[in-house]
């Protein structure tokens, strides 16, 4: 097949996929069991590890996943969503998932959908479409662990349809509100319900209530529960612009002098609940990780798009802070980074917390340029603005995101910095008009 047929044919691919998002946010396991029992229960192959929470969920999947793949192994990795290209969400040791694979795997399941409706069963979302796509994917490629990230919430997850190793669950907060409840322990409660018998639970999460939601699912299903926190210790020992450097003090084991260039004191706990991950994979199913992995996993993985120093000159940092708990990880991370002026790109979801947002970064900032997030639930975008004007800050409302960030640009001076947040729908666009328009030093 010529490269532009190849092309040709992925794309008419990508848009089935697509289109499948008129099927909404649907909740419920039974669509997506019936498609996996359709195409041979790939997911019963996997040796897995599910990773939820509100906040670092994606950060923790990709640093475990780079632990054992520089101890050897061979890991898949499913995220969401993407951030340039779908294949993102299908990984396998680094590499995407390759077109020609989208389209098998795509013309093999889309029968089974087809089938499905006709026989009465409700249509697969997008979202359980992809999820059983990677579980094929792994499964055939005969991966040594899958590591899931959840989609959203947890019990009805169409990723929950796995029997994991461990389930972590990084945190639990405010977000979702409108699917998953409206106080932390009715999320708490949605979120456990990714704990199964014969599995190990890790979580860093620090409220109380939270923690005992989670214990009282473990003790329910009768597994351990290990506390990033409490059972695992770290110490920031420094941090530059570019890379930091910690101390931690593991279940069975200390680490000093770890670097990490994911940068933020908030991904230290990610980084000790990766580590705390694989210690337990060590521990209790004997899986080989040297100690020379976890320094060198922790030191080489990246994560576009979360607190990514994208360029020097002009400094231009990238951080998908969607929410409170992103905003106020950002917050507490924008000291780091030297600069005389600060001009922020911004761009937020209706359905989110933004005037606390608004609060934690618009004082910080010298001068606001709003967005609007590519997405649906967007809804009223220059209310955003409104909020960030009470501040009394020169504040600009520019539609596309990509010429938003150009814009936003062209405020920032040599010694100054320009700093992209909010939904990832929006960072998505402005990176690419970044990556089409910046001269990278």
């Amino acid at each position: 097949m010529s490269e532009k047929s190849l092309e040709k044919e992925y794309q008419e691919n990508l848009q089935y996929l697509v289109n499948l998002t008129t099927f909404g946010i649907n909740f419920g396991l039974g669509r997506i069991q019936e498609l996996l029992k359709r195409i041979g229960n790939p997911e019963s192959a996997l040796r897995v590890v599910h990773v939820g929470g509100t906040n670092g969920k994606g950060s923790t999947t990709v640093m475990i996943a780079r632990i054992l793949r520089e101890a050897g192994h061979q890991v898949g990795v499913f995220t969401s969503p993407h951030m340039h290209d779908y294949r993102e969400r299908m990984v396998i040791n680094g590499l995407k998932i390759s077109k020609e694979d989208v389209i098998e795997m795509i013309r093999r399941v889309r029968p089974h959908l087809e089938n499905m409706v006709a026989e009465g069963f409700e249509h697969p979302t997008e979202f359980e479409v992809s999820t059983a796509l990677a579980l094929l994917y792994f499964a055939e490629k005969n991966v040594d662990y899958a590591i899931i990230e959840v989609g959203l919430g947890g019990a009805i997850d169409s990723t929950n349809v796995v029997k994991p190793l461990i389930s972590v669950i990084t945190n639990v907060s405010m977000d979702h509100m409108d699917y998953l409840g409206n106080d932390v322990v009715s999320i708490a409660k949605v979120k456990a319900g990714i704990i199964k018998p014969n599995s190990v639970v890790v979580t860093a999460s620090e409220d109380p209530d939270v923690i005992q939601v989670l214990r009282d699912q473990a003790q329910a299903m009768d597994v351990p529960l290990w506390l990033v926190g409490e059972d695992v210790h770290w110490e920031s020992k420094w941090s530059g612009e570019l890379e930091q450097e910690f101390d931690l003090v593991g279940l069975h084991s200390s680490y000093s002098k770890l670097r990490l260039r994911l940068m933020g004191l908030h991904q230290l706990r990610n980084a000790a609940t990766a580590v705390t991950v694989c210690e337990v994979l060590q521990s209790d199913y004997g899986v080989t990780i040297p100690r020379e992995a976890i320094y060198a996993g922790l030191r080489e993985v990246e994560w576009i798009g979360r607190l990514e120093l994208f360029s020097l000159k002009p400094k231009i940092l990238l951080d998908g802070a969607h929410n409170v708990d992103g905003a106020r990880a950002l917050a507490q991370a924008l000291p780091i980074y030297e600069r005389e002026r600060l001009v922020l790109c911004l761009g937020m979801l209706a359905d989110k917390e933004r005037e606390k947002v608004v609060k934690m970064l618009v004082p910080l900032a010298d001068e606001i340029v709003i967005a609007r997030p590519n997405s649906p639930r967007a809804g009223d975008w220059k209310a955003l603005g409104g909020l960030a004007e009470e501040y009394g800050k020169p504040v600009t409302c520019i539609e596309d995101p990509k010429e938003a960030v150009i814009f936003a640009l062209t405020r920032v001076g040599e010694k100054d910095m320009l700093c992209v947040t909010g939904s990832i729908y929006m960072l998505a666009d402005a990176r690419q008009a970044l990556i089409d328009n910046v001269k990278l030093v």
